[in-house]
């Protein structure tokens, strides 16, 4: 019988020069380079890694969770930590670990997400901030989004906020908090005089929903979508198919919190 060893553990990266979580051919991913990483502290154990969740291109991570596959238990958690560390891009961050069990599922357990995505508009800004936030260079009423944001909240069926669905595609789901408010927790000397954050905490998210989230404000805030069409996407049975995903560069998956952990 095949022996694995099981850990979890928790990292942070700078999205913006990679294409996403997984790994894909001829593209550079998170995944190639923990994987790459692995192998070189542990170069005589099979192992393997996956993820609480997959990130799009450019989407940054603050905190979330992996779990670590191996066929040799690591006996020195500590060192292996260190060394793990040391040999990733700079980009990367390990941030803990510690043994979990075959019993942990990180796939199948229960996640609470909070998503921030940070925003200016107005004037172009810097380009050292195309990395962590989203320029808009039209006006925003940012009194009507952060009226509309707090109405995403609720159990609701998100079908117009899920990306490409098709008959089998499960679009319910729960979005426990969602505000929108001046943003002074990311902060740089190159960073606009003033920006914005939106945040959004829920259960159970689709494929780029706060993409279409923030698009869907983003052209309300703009006056090219009327409240009326807003409040009729909230309703999965009216079938309302978004198609504008705000950019990828400005979302970040605050934290990922592991229910019964």
């Amino acid at each position: 019988m095949r022996t694995r060893f099981y850990y979890l553990m928790e990292i942070q990266y700078l999205g913006f020069r990679y294409h996403g979580w997984q790994k894909q051919p001829n593209v550079i991913t998170v995944q190639e380079m923990i994987t790459k990483t692995l192998n070189w502290v542990l170069p005589d154990t099979a192992s393997k890694v996956l993820a609480s969740g997959r990130t799009d291109a450019k989407v940054s991570v603050n905190q979330t969770y992996i779990e670590i596959f191996t066929d040799k238990e690591i006996e020195d958690l500590d060192f292996f930590f260190e060394d793990f560390n040391t040999n990733l891009p700079a980009d990367v961050k390990a941030l803990s670990v510690v043994p979990t069990t075959p019993e942990f599922n990180i796939i199948q357990s229960d996640k609470v997400k909070e998503y921030h995505y940070y925003f200016a508009f107005g004037e172009k800004f810097h380009p050292y901030c195309a990395a962590f936030m989203c320029n808009i260079l039209q006006d925003l009423d940012i009194e009507i989004m952060q009226k509309a944001a707090r109405l995403f909240e609720g159990k609701k069926d998100f079908y117009s906020y899920t990306f490409r669905p098709n008959p089998e595609t499960k679009t319910n789901g729960e979005v426990l908090s969602c505000e929108l408010t001046e943003n002074t927790e990311l902060t740089a000397s190159f960073f606009p005089e003033k920006s914005y954050l939106v945040k959004v905490k829920g259960i159970g998210f689709k494929r780029n929903q706060i993409r279409l989230m923030m698009g869907m404000l983003f052209e309300l805030g703009q006056g090219l979508k009327t409240w009326e069409e807003f409040l009729e996407t909230l309703d999965g049975a009216n079938k309302v198919k978004l198609s504008y995903n705000a950019p990828a560069s400005g979302l970040q998956l605050h934290d990922v919190e592991l229910i019964g952990k």
